[in-house]
């Protein structure tokens, strides 16, 4: 089977539903191998990827006035506008 060319930063879905992402794009997420991601269904034809694990929640709560200036919820809100 020969190698098919594709325009750069594209993939495409296999017979077994799985896609292969582009470094680039993994590395500009800040995502590496073994990191969970959540996947969100947007709209159609539109999937998201979402680090299961935002390392903000680790510390959240535990420095004084920290969750007080800062609503996460609404940052990501704004984020997926």
């Amino acid at each position: 089977m020969a190698k098919v060319k594709r325009k750069k930063g594209t993939t495409r879905v296999s017979r077994k539903n799985q896609v292969t992402l582009p470094v680039a794009a993994l590395a500009q997420a800040h995502l590496r191998p073994g990191d969970e991601v959540r996947v969100n269904v947007e709209a159609p034809g539109r999937i998201t990827l979402v680090r299961a694990h935002d390392p903000l929640d680790e510390f959240a709560g535990r420095l004084r006035g920290l969750s007080a200036a800062t609503d996460l919820q609404s940052l990501r809100d704004e984020w997926e506008r």
